[in-house]
């Protein structure tokens, strides 16, 4: 019975963690600060609310037992940064269902690398699956790109999508680092990263009014600590096809969400795009489940 208990707990916290995520863009929406200054508030609060709740935990500290690893967890933390830095001002410039997709086609550029890196055996399927992804984002985005209209904004999402592949090759090099710590320190880094970036643009002077003070404190305490915690500490009880699949719940609702809350609408061919990104990175992603 407390195996099920647990189990229960676990598919809670990681459904709520996916919707969380997925309405990150919806509450960046009403911050009127730049991309760069959102994504400092959000690590600054993220990391110091994980800190505090790995030292209430008691956990023991792990990442300097290996220091190859810790130079790998550094890596991803830095580009977990820049990952955000790039989506959230692909958010401002296309918004966020486009921004969303862009950024989705991260997980389908690490399993074309899984081959080289990981030693996967690359199959007919996993190409497949690939090339539906990349005929979806031109659905999503070919009308546009002819215009002119999102080219910079499409840019941040497509370099949004390379930094979280990075991030996720680096993270799975850091074998010896899981769990709490493992995201603590991955916002820790991610923080430093944007701090060092915002500092060299503006200083660290940050302009927060009253206005933005509850969505960034929601950002950061609930979107960012809460979910990041709820995210890591359940996945290691959940099965590896359930987590693959439910995973996709974050896109499918931030595409909802961003329709309800912003008004935001996809043409017919751009649905289809949508259909065929996330169709195509499932395929992949469950095949190699397999």
């Amino acid at each position: 019975m407390n195996s099920d208990i647990k189990t229960k707990n676990a598919y809670f916290k990681y459904i709520a963690a996916l919707l969380l995520f997925g309405s990150n863009g919806i509450v960046a929406s009403y911050i009127s600060l730049s991309s760069y200054e959102i994504v400092f508030t959000r690590a600054l609060i993220g990391s110091l609310l994980l800190t505090l709740i790995f030292i209430f935990s008691k956990q023991k500290v792990r990442f300097w037992k290996n220091k190859s690893h810790l130079l790998y967890l550094i890596i991803s933390g830095v580009a977990m940064g820049a990952s955000w830095m790039f989506l959230y001002e692909a958010y401002a410039q296309i918004g966020v269902s486009i921004a969303t997709l862009a950024y989705y086609c991260g997980p389908v550029i690490v399993m074309i690398l899984s081959p080289v890196l990981f030693k996967e055996k690359m199959s007919s399927a996993k190409l497949l699956g690939f090339l539906v992804v990349l005929i979806g984002m031109f659905c999503v985005n070919g009308q546009a790109l002819s215009e002119g209209r999102t080219s910079w904004g499409l840019i941040c999402g497509i370099l949004s999508a390379i930094m979280y592949a990075i991030m996720v090759v680096f993270n799975k090099k850091a074998v010896s680092v899981t769990g709490l710590e493992n995201s603590m320190w991955q916002l820790i880094m991610s923080f430093i990263t944007v701090g060092i970036f915002l500092s060299l643009k503006q200083g660290f002077s940050v302009n927060i009014g009253l206005d933005n003070l509850a969505p960034i404190l929601l950002l950061g305490i609930v979107n960012t600590g809460i979910a990041c915690y709820f995210y890591f500490s359940s996945i290691g009880n959940l099965p590896v096809q359930t987590v693959a699949i439910c995973g996709y719940l974050e896109p499918l609702s931030a595409l909802l969400f961003s329709a309800a809350l912003l008004g935001e609408t996809l043409s017919f061919v751009q649905i289809v795009g949508a259909v065929l990104i996330l169709g195509g990175a499932a395929f992949g992603e469950l095949f190699r489940q397999r």
